[in-house]
Parts: structure tokens; sequence; C-alpha cells
């Protein structure tokens, strides 16, 4: 069974929480914050990789929306 990822919405600072299955991973401000929790973890992606990865769950808004103002 492959891991679950979920990036949550925007927070008010544009930060986005980072989840692998039940762990928080970090506060991510891009696709590069991602890709480095990511491979902290053990999933080597490029941060171009991570915003096209069919096994992360983006809620609040796609791997582009970086603002709460721009939440969905």
């Amino acid at each position: 069974m492959s891991p679950r990822i979920v990036v949550h919405p925007p927070d008010e600072t544009g930060g986005r929480r980072v989840h692998v299955d039940t762990e928080i991973l970090g506060l991510a401000f891009g696709l590069r914050d991602v890709a480095e929790f990511l491979r902290r973890a053990g999933l080597e992606l490029e941060p171009e990789e991570v915003a096209v990865f069919p096994l992360i769950e983006w809620r609040g808004g796609g791997p582009d929306v970086w603002s709460p103002q721009n939440t969905p």
C-alpha cells in the first residue's frame, strides 16, 4: 500500500502543512519544500514531479496555490 500524502490548504502565511500518513513533515511554502520533505521521508522527487505526482492529495487548491486568497 502506498503512503497517503496530503498537502493541506494554505494558512494565513501561505504555508501548507504536508502529511505522510499520520506524520506531519513540515510547513511548505512552495514545491521545493514539498519535494525536500518527501525526500527526507524517503521519496525522491523533483519539484516539477511533485506538481503532477498522482499519490499527492492537494487540498484547498492544487500545486499552484500558495496564498489563502487563491484557495477555492
